[in-house]
């Protein structure tokens, strides 16, 4: 048995030291990366993340969808007059 390295936890067995597997172990092939989309992506998380800090869509205190929909569409406006 491998000792400890500190005194608290109970030596590890021998065999038991090589039975977990990495999660990706080479045999895999990579995933494609295009970095275009990743870039709209990020792009469009980040309005959404934007919008999650206006109280009243996050919460959705509006009483009507109409409302509501007001506010999503204002809010995107305020954005961009923020940025200007």
């Amino acid at each position: 048995m491998r000792q400890p390295r500190n005194k608290c936890s109970a030596p590890v067995p021998l065999r038991t030291q090589g039975c977990c597997t990495a999660w990706n172990t080479g045999t895999e092939p990579p995933p494609a990366f295009d970095r275009e989309v990743y870039r709209r992506r990020n792009t469009v998380e980040g309005c959404f993340n934007a919008l999650k800090h206006f109280r009243g869509i996050a919460t959705r205190y509006d009483k009507t969808a109409a409302s509501y929909e007001a506010a999503v569409g204002l809010a995107p406006f305020l954005l961009w007059a923020r940025s200007v």
